[in-house]
């Protein structure tokens, strides 16, 4: 009988990540396959879930909703900046990211989402926040 994924197994999968569009955001196809032990929760839970109890080579897609995954695009985290905060080094585009602080001093990558004559937009959320996930993930190694 073959072995199955539990809890505090270190595993090894193969995945790759689809938005609600069917557009890929990221995949391990093409490099080593992900590592990590099962319920430390370095990756979103319900990816962790979905691997207990699967053998080697078996393949699973799941899907995970925002909520679950990255949250809600929160609208605290999106702010108008004067382009006279930035350094004059920088050539504001949409798409860019920055280092910048919350006010408790904690350091945050933001990404310009919008650029106008004199202020730029920029989003603290994640990437990913606000999107249904899909991974379909293929187990490729367990170890104890």
């Amino acid at each position: 009988m073959s072995q199955e994924v539990k809890l505090n197994d270190s595993i090894k999968v193969h995945y790759t990540g689809k938005i609600e569009s069917g557009e890929v955001f990221d995949s391990s196809l093409e490099r080593d396959p992900l590592a990590f032990k099962v319920g430390e929760g370095t990756l979103l839970k319900g990816f962790e879930n979905a691997v207990i109890g699967m053998k080697i080579n078996d393949n699973k897609e799941i899907k995970i909703p925002s909520a679950e995954g990255y949250g809600a695009i929160r609208e605290d985290l999106i702010a108008k900046v004067d382009k006279k905060n930035l350094s004059q080094e920088i050539e504001p585009a949409v798409g860019m990211e920055l280092m910048s602080k919350y006010p408790d001093g904690t350091d945050v990558v933001v990404r310009i989402v919008e650029v106008s004559e004199g202020e730029v937009t920029v989003d603290a959320n994640h990437p990913l926040a606000g999107r249904d996930l899909t991974f379909d993930i293929t187990l490729v190694g367990i170890e104890n």
